[in-house]
């Protein structure tokens, strides 16, 4: 049996398909490597975009629409996605995934391009609560972004040079449009630019960190979504948790499709 999880970002689609195979005579779930992420094109509807990335992630993994047996999606356009089985609520959807990569954690923190939020997970993959930015982009990687536009910098690039400063630079700006002129300010300060980069993550990382305090954090946290790709995010949260260490799946951006994936296989059954 082959099910497929969809994750509809505001930058991207992830498609994910999970087979299910026979261990010792026991049938279990394993992540099928085979996936595609693409960019949303700007001229296409959600429906039409999620087509696409469908159809891409078949042809990698060598199998036809007739043979996926259900289509769960999740993200802020999941009603948009006609062919879909069924939608599934993104806390839902990445408990699941961040679950089946690191079944010792209770806490997932999940930090995209316009959204972040805290998730408590049982030991069963199931989101119990949860918090949610709520102003701007000011817990999000569309923040950092900007920053880092602002530096002339690629987000990578940022997160790097953040890791060469011991400076602590406070941001008080709540919207990325205030934000950027403080950096502006720093720039004109010449303020060098990895504390620019440390202020911005460590702002970042403060706020994400206010929002999972709000659900509790426990020991074992795992981050999942784009930002989780940022080293120096991942610094900067680490410290603003005060946990000895952040796992980090291989695949951060994709959690959420492998999630619904797996709902949609533990449904079938």
């Amino acid at each position: 049996m082959i099910t497929a999880g969809i994750d509809m970002g505001s930058r991207s689609i992830k498609v994910v398909l999970l087979e299910e195979i026979k261990v010792d005579g026991a049938p279990q779930l394993k992540y099928a490597v085979k996936k595609a992420h693409v960019m949303l094109p700007g001229e296409m509807d959600a429906d039409e975009a999620a087509e696409k990335a469908y159809d891409e992630a078949l042809k990698a993994a060598g199998v036809t629409r007739d043979d996926i047996k259900a289509v769960f999606v999740t993200g802020a356009g999941r009603s948009q996605v006609k062919f879909a089985t069924e939608g599934v609520t993104e806390m839902t959807a990445g408990a699941r995934g961040a679950n089946y990569m690191f079944p010792q954690v209770r806490t997932v923190v999940d930090v995209g391009a316009e959204e972040g939020r805290g998730v408590k997970v049982d030991a069963d993959g199931k989101a119990i609560d949860f918090a949610g930015n709520e102003k701007c982009a000011a817990g999000a990687g569309s923040f950092a972004e900007a920053m880092s536009r602002a530096l002339q910098m690629s987000l990578k690039e940022f997160g790097e040079a953040s890791l060469r400063s011991d400076k602590t630079i406070p941001m008080n700006a709540q919207c990325t449009v205030f934000a950027e002129s403080e950096v502006v300010s720093l720039i004109h300060a010449s303020t060098p630019s990895q504390d620019i980069a440390k202020a911005v993550l460590d702002a970042v990382a403060s706020r994400i960190c206010a929002m999972v305090r709000r659900v509790g954090i426990e020991e074992s946290v795992a981050l999942i979504g784009g930002m989780a790709h940022s080293v120096g995010f991942v610094a900067s949260l680490k410290k603003a948790l005060d946990v000895q260490d952040v796992l980090l799946p291989e695949m951060p951006e994709s959690i959420s499709a492998l999630g619904c994936a797996l709902i949609a296989a533990e449904r079938q059954q």
